[in-house]
């Protein structure tokens, strides 16, 4: 037994190819350096003064690139990958399992479908562990009736569904996925599973019915309204920025007509919360609904590790929980560890991901070497906590957490309607006035992306954090299924890193000595998102441009300074395809996260850097944009078969639309003159990297060419869209021609 015990609770192992990629970094480090000094030392070649100041352009765009790719391997050069052992826990600890309060968040019912937001919760209270020590609350953030009712709804579905899951060990276990699972695989030769598999759908689509109903209409059923006392909360709600704390506890072990299910094993606990709102009072967006969260299951559960999830991110394994305390219970380093960080990843992806939301490089290898720095990043769901760490404990080597006490929770005495009045408080307006909360404890505020700077602020306090990537995915939601949703999401993301970048929560200062340097840089690589756009919007437009021109801003290919271009060019695209490859991904899948790398670098990059610098001069507010979880039949048969929907008319769609026109001006005028002036393919010698960027640039953007001027449907490029970036492209084009 005592060897059993001296086991570890997971193993971690370094990732493989390390010294070959390591001897490829170093060896286009070398060439970066070369290609500066090619641009310092030929400033006084450039042809008059105009082509020396777009030589000094592309020099600045060429520093930064190379810096950038320095700090981006900082999270290449020691990879770690996490194995835990359940099996050991089991044996070790089965009967000494700490609680678990489960946080799902949704901020509103019309972009978050109530039945979307109770599959979730219901996945999660479905999990293999003790029942009795699992803790769920939603907060809706909405204080939505109809979102009340769904859970209402839920948790006598859940009766059913919670015993059936785990008789027959389905996966996943949200009854919608499961269902559509089961549809594409094959129902179970198991006679007793088929015929209680018929009860449980029957149960379930009345369940769908009720709710879908209850949000078509917009108005909760008058029986389920005089039948369950918690709608009486909505007595004194004025709008969804104007209400009262609305709590209810509607399963709870102090409630023996209610807290089991069929088979007479107790529930989870489960809780509805849409904490006070007051117009004069600000919220803090999702980190306040976090924050009370944290206060309120304080009150009612206590339990000793947080888990948070977003409202469409279901749980896709039941053993998730376990999991992730194998390195919370780990003898030799389980105290160092604050958070353990699960991928975020989406179930509706195309099969070559047509909009790159997999986001396959950051999930495969950064977070991986950011463990190797230290730990990853925390990204707001997906995440288990110690709640200690979370709610502001600074680490120290004597820190040990005991997990033999009993989690009997301090409230015994209380009743249901005690605990109810009590927990009110917690989530009002007022309660954080002139405390630490938001400060140095809970999730931080003052920033859109509150996940990152949280996390940063638990490790700067000696916490480590941990990575695990499962072969079966711990968590499945929805990604985008438009261009200008995927912009508009990665415009709130970079802008939000970028403000952490300016705040004193930066990684250059705020972890300075707090983290290793490898993790400052890990950090800096997100916070640097938005400013990338400007050099990649000068190496969009000015080598094009200046191709009309017949004004070479790269050496020609006999030149021996065009060996460290050809090898970057070459070097880094085989890597990036190796490494698309390595994370599973296809070669038409890398094609298209290069285009949506584009894509984002010269719009929603550019508007976050826009909006951060009117922010910081006083002429913009912050605002939290929620992605759409609802998409079109039409739009999404679209989506099924890789098309790209524009759709909606927006400035970021214009930008690109005029960049893409404009290269095409210049690629076509360019290889015109090639074709019919004598002489005209010395460009292939002379200017070859220039007309083989131009190139590229728009076989890239084909499927704007085609949203333009060839689709007829409505996911195609809005008329007003293409009549500003044909004019704007035509102006450019024409004013710089005969300049």
């Amino acid at each position: 037994m005592e060897i059993i015990e001296q086991t570890p609770l997971f193993d971690t192992k370094e990732g493989r190819g390390k010294l070959i990629y390591r001897s490829f970094a170093v060896s286009l480090s070398v060439c970066i350096c070369f290609i500066w000094i090619y641009r310092f030392s030929h400033i006084i070649d450039s042809k008059g003064e105009d082509g020396k100041w777009a030589w000094l352009g592309m020099l600045g765009a060429e520093l930064w690139f190379g810096f950038y790719w320095v700090l981006t391997q900082a999270v290449r050069w020691n990879l770690v990958f996490r194995q835990p052992f359940r099996n050991r826990l089991t044996q070790r600890y089965e009967k000494k399992l700490p609680g678990v309060d489960i946080f799902v968040c949704t901020a509103d019912p019309d972009i978050e479908p109530p039945m979307m937001v109770i599959n979730t919760v219901l996945s999660v209270m479905s999990y293999d562990y003790p029942t009795e020590k699992l803790n769920v609350y939603l907060s809706d953030d909405a204080g939505s009736q109809i979102t009340f009712y769904a859970l209402l709804e839920a948790s006598n579905f859940a009766k059913h569904w919670i015993p059936f899951s785990k008789r027959f060990k389905v996966e996943p276990r949200s009854p919608a996925a499961y269902f559509k699972s089961i549809v594409s695989s094959g129902y179970s030769s198991d006679s007793d599973q088929v015929k209680e598999l018929t009860t449980i759908k029957k149960l379930y689509h009345e369940m769908e019915r009720h709710v879908e109903d209850a949000t078509k209409f917009g108005e909760v059923p008058k029986e389920a309204r005089l039948t369950h006392k918690g709608f009486s909360q909505w007595d004194s709600y004025s709008s969804r920025r104007d209400h009262g704390t609305i709590l209810e506890i509607l399963v709870h072990k102090k409630d023996p007509e209610n807290s089991k299910d069929v088979d007479g094993f107790l529930l989870p606990t489960l809780v509805y919360l849409a904490r006070e709102k007051r117009p004069q009072y600000f919220h803090n967006f999702k980190a306040g609904a976090m924050n009370s969260l944290l206060r309120v299951s304080s009150n009612i559960s206590n339990g000793k590790i947080v888990l948070n999830v977003d409202c469409d991110m279901y749980s896709n394994h039941s053993q998730s929980v376990r999991d992730a305390l194998c390195f919370f219970m780990d003898e030799e380093k389980g105290h160092k560890i604050a958070y353990v960080q699960f991928p975020q990843i989406f179930e509706n992806v195309t099969k070559n991901d047509l909009y790159g939301s997999s986001l396959l490089s950051i999930s495969e290898v950064e977070f991986p070497g950011a463990d190797g720095c230290g730990g990853p990043l925390y990204i707001g769901s997906g995440c288990f906590h110690k709640r200690e760490s979370l709610c502001g404990l600074k680490f120290s080597d004597e820190y040990r957490i005991d997990w033999n006490t009993s989690e009997d929770y301090q409230f015994k005495e209380a009743s249901l309607k005690e605990l109810e009045e009590e927990s009110k408080a917690l989530a009002s307006c007022t309660y954080e006035e002139n405390t630490l909360w938001g400060k140095e404890m809970g999730l931080r505020y003052g920033c859109p992306v509150e996940d990152v700077i949280t996390g940063l602020a638990i490790q700067s306090q000696g916490w480590k954090s941990v990575y695990y990537n499962p072969p079966r995915k711990a968590f499945l939601g929805l990604a985008p299924t438009t261009l200008p949703q995927t912009l508009v999401q990665h415009k709130r993301w970079s802008e939000g890193d970028l403000q952490i970048l300016l705040s004193k929560y930066s990684p250059a200062w705020y972890g300075f000595g707090r983290i290793s340097l490898a993790l400052q840089m890990g950090y800096s690589i997100y916070c640097l998102w938005a400013p990338s756009c400007f050099a990649a919007l000068y190496y969009s437009i000015i080598p094009s441009l200046y191709l009309l021109k017949g004004i070479p801003l790269f050496p020609k290919m006999s030149s021996p300074w065009f060996i460290p271009f050809a090898y970057i060019i070459v070097g880094e695209t085989t890597y990036s395809l190796l490494e698309f490859f390595f994370c599973g991904g296809t070669f038409q899948g890398w094609w298209n996260d290069q285009r949506i790398w584009l894509y984002k670098r010269t719009s929603s990059y550019l508007f976050a850097s826009i909006d951060t610098i009117l922010k910081l001069f006083g002429f913009s507010d912050s605002t939290f944009i929620i992605t759409t979880k609802v998409t079109e039949e039409e739009a999404s048969k679209r989506h099924e078969k890789e098309i790209m929907e524009f759709g909606t008319s927006s400035p970021m769609l214009t930008v690109l639309a005029t960049l893409a026109l404009l290269n095409l001006l210049c690629f076509l005028s360019v290889l015109k003159d090639a074709v019919l002036r004598e002489g005209g393919f010395e460009i292939c010698e002379t200017m070859a990297l220039q007309f083989l960027l131009c190139g590229f640039l728009v076989t890239i953007n084909l499927p704007i060419y085609q949203g333009l001027f060839l689709r007829k449907d409505n996911g195609r490029l809005p008329g007003s869209v293409a009549i500003k970036s044909i004019l704007l492209a035509l102006c450019v084009f024409i004013s710089f021609s005969f300049a």
